[in-house]
């Protein structure tokens, strides 16, 4: 092998092994990362017991809520349904019967540029899909895409999006974006993406 071989054979190596240490890398910051994982209906101190981030004790007698007491993404744990959303810093779950009942959050550290948001969305929607979720309301609510079409309805401050997904008939979610004016950044499009899941509600 001549020496030019040699040396571009190096590099070729030296640029895989880079390339793995950073995946891994980012893989081990994102498992460190704070979690509640949970399942609907579950006693509330088996998801606690479960989840990385902190989150107070349900109240007996009661349905209310708690909100993590850390930034934190959502593992939805369920075998065929389950889903991961990124970091959240708004995150509630709803208790009854000291058991769990439903979760509100903004799946975001803050409000996010209209690429960033679309990323996002996109990303649980395919989740969604690949584990056997459906969309519902598709002809007044359908699913989010990247389209010129959406985006002009998203920048519209006065418009929004939905979309609804049901696994089977045992869970649903909400998704919502919205334009938010940040007063960090005044002068950019910046937006909120909601996301609720619970038992079915909606009719299909």
């Amino acid at each position: 092998m001549s020496r030019l071989a040699t040396l571009g054979w190096r590099r070729g190596v030296l640029g895989l092994v880079i390339t793995l240490l950073l995946a891994w890398t980012a893989a081990r910051l994102n498992a460190d990362d704070p979690e509640i994982r949970l399942l609907l209906d579950e006693p509330w101190e088996e998801m606690r017991r479960r989840s990385s981030a902190d989150i107070d004790p349900a109240i007996a007698g009661h349905y209310w809520g708690r909100q993590t007491r850390t930034d934190a993404r959502l593992r939805f744990m369920d075998p065929q349904y389950g889903f991961v959303t990124p970091l959240a810093r708004f995150f509630s779950i709803s208790f009854g019967e000291e058991r769990v009942t439903g979760v509100r959050m903004s799946p975001q550290i803050e409000p996010l540029l209209l690429d960033d948001t679309l990323k996002v969305v996109l990303d649980l929607q395919e989740q969604w899909r690949k584990g056997g979720w459906i969309p519902i309301h598709e002809k007044s609510d359908p699913p989010f895409a990247d389209t010129l079409q959406w985006r002009d309805q998203l920048r519209d401050v006065m418009g929004a999006g939905t979309s609804y997904w049901q696994a089977a008939d045992q869970y649903q979610v909400m998704l919502v974006v919205n334009r938010f004016k940040d007063d960090r950044h005044p002068t950019e499009e910046r937006y909120l993406i909601k996301l609720a899941l619970a038992n079915p509600w909606v009719q299909p």
